[in-house]
């Protein structure tokens, strides 16, 4: 099987330490494995995203060194890699699961539909639905005056997936509590859709992403099933914290890569931080990514099943 994997980055600020944990990991094992490196820009939050962070990310995996083999600049046989040029193949998806019978609008209020565009992140409340509009009449839907949002009508039954550090994972899901909302009522669509179908697209056979999505997993490998495509391998990967425990964040002075690389730091220097940490090496001395490819053996990674890992530096 040829290795693809997709580094995934929302731009809504400038990379940091967190993003490029994940970024660097992505590039060291698919490099290993001789794999194909996505890159693909998940912009689909109009408001908060801008093209000035995603020109950011451009420089600042082109100054760490991590390349890829297909991205914003190119247009492949399942079309762009940037999420916001996708919107037809989204919707032409959608029409296709409403006629047959596995999605259906909703009409309950902003206050109960909420998370949507975004990735859930670990310690958000996850909103449990009630099933409400699930069962209402033709009558009924056609009695309504709101936009409606759309759900995914869950099927019950369990959902098994394989990731490289915690084995298979299997969660129960319920029809109608698990009934996920995939496209907002003022048309955008949301990650868990536009993530399922470009990973299944684009034949992306391993992801690398941080543990506080392992959560939202379940869901995708469900779509991605429906939809026909082979779910990927996952890895869920520890979060990276400041000192207090705080998970890392584009609000963050101090930590992003534009600012390291002001402070001075060399792209060997971040590196060697990041194997330190990940427990490949017992120092922080700088590293080239020559040395990472031939020397990083990736199987210390499979003890990395903790939360968080503390940045021994500032």
């Amino acid at each position: 099987m040829k290795v693809r994997t997709r580094f995934a980055p929302s731009p809504t600020g400038r990379m940091h330490l967190g993003n490029l944990w994940i970024a660097f990991l992505n590039w060291l094992w698919t490099r290993q494995q001789g794999g194909t490196i996505i890159l693909r820009m998940e912009d689909i939050d109009k408001d908060r995203c801008h093209p000035s962070y995603a020109k950011g990310i451009l420089e600042d995996l082109a100054w760490m060194g991590l390349d890829y083999d297909e991205g914003p600049e190119g247009t492949y046989a399942y079309g762009s890699t940037v999420q916001s040029r996708r919107y037809d193949i989204y919707g032409k998806i959608l029409s296709e699961m409403e006629k047959k019978g596995h999605i259906y609008p909703c009409y309950c209020s902003r206050s109960r539909i909420h998370q949507v565009l975004s990735a859930p992140h670990e310690g958000e409340n996850r909103p449990v639905y009630d099933g409400h509009c699930r069962n209402l009449s033709a009558e009924e839907r056609k009695a309504m005056t709101k936009p409606p949002c759309w759900r995914v009508a869950m099927e019950e039954g369990n959902t098994t997936f394989s990731d490289l550090f915690f084995g298979n994972v299997t969660r129960h899901l319920k029809k109608g509590a698990d009934d996920f909302v995939i496209r907002r009522a003022d048309g955008l669509v949301a990650y868990q859709l536009a993530v399922s179908i470009d990973d299944g697209a684009m034949g992306v056979t391993h992801v690398f992403r941080g543990n506080d999505l392992l959560d939202s997993t379940p869901y995708q490998v469900f779509l991605m099933e429906k939809l026909g495509y082979q779910p990927p391998v996952y890895g869920h990967l520890p979060l990276l914290t400041d000192k207090k425990g705080i998970r890392l964040s584009k609000r963050q002075r101090g930590i992003t890569i534009e600012e390291l690389r002001n402070r001075g730091y060399s792209p060997e220097d971040l590196m060697g931080l990041l194997l330190h940490l990940a427990g490949g090496f017992p120092d922080m001395r700088p590293v080239t990514r020559k040395e990472a490819v031939e020397n990083f053996p990736f199987e210390k990674l499979k003890n990395l099943k903790q939360k968080h890992i503390v940045l021994p530096v500032s």
